[in-house]
């Protein structure tokens, strides 16, 4: 998985449908084990509510997903949020939405617009955005290639981080997807081959923001 779409922030939303109350709220997760603790504070959070419905999704090659209706009629609450993750190709977000019950039925229709519509907006307010996962490495140079090595990047989309100024410089350099080779060329040409740069390992690019649909 070298991309995929997930939250920057937690998002909220509150939404009042024929006197009942549905409070939506997601965040990131990287685990199973985080959506449900996430689940548990909310559900204590909100101890008199009638229904606290949910779906969360983890990613990369162990993908698992859950949902929970909370007692609303089978398919009506957990299984719209679940679709709004699904067709957004969101992944290691969970979002929940508890219902204060108002005394008006909504029926099976009215129910699932009220969960996707206070999921949606919980999930838009949490900051949509795409990562792209590049390699991070440690790269070595003399003072007299720092600057044209920062121009390089630049252009480049390198991302320089933790610089160092010592008897030499060593920086850690975010590199996007396909860029290793290139990278280590470089690298390599400047230090006239004296210093091939280190893979760290993988790392999050920077986040764009996406807009979502329902």
């Amino acid at each position: 998985m070298s991309e995929f779409i997930t939250l920057g922030g937690e998002g909220r939303s509150r939404i009042e449908i024929k006197q009942s109350k549905f409070i939506g709220h997601c965040k990131r997760i990287g685990s199973s084990e985080e959506a449900e603790a996430f689940i548990r504070e909310e559900r204590a959070l909100y101890p008199d509510a009638r229904h606290c419905c949910y779906a969360w999704v983890t990613g990369g090659d162990m993908r698992l997903q859950k949902t929970s209706d909370d007692g609303e009629p089978s398919g009506t609450a957990g299984m719209p949020l679940l679709s709004l993750l699904d067709k957004n190709g969101i992944s290691f977000v969970v979002v929940s939405v508890t219902r204060y019950f108002g005394g008006i039925l909504l029926g099976k229709g009215g129910l699932v617009r009220a969960y996707t519509e206070a999921g949606l907006e919980a999930l838009k307010s949490g900051l949509p955005t795409s990562i792209e996962i590049g390699s991070r490495f440690s790269a070595l140079m003399g003072y007299g290639d720092y600057d044209g090595f920062v121009r390089k990047a630049a252009s480049s989309g390198w991302i320089v981080e933790n610089v160092i100024f010592e008897g030499d410089v060593r920086a850690e350099v975010l590199v996007p997807s396909g860029q290793e080779e290139d990278f280590s060329v470089y690298c390599l040409s400047i230090t006239r081959g004296r210093n091939a740069p280190e893979l760290l390992g993988k790392a999050e690019m920077p986040g764009k923001e996406v807009s979502l649909f329902d």
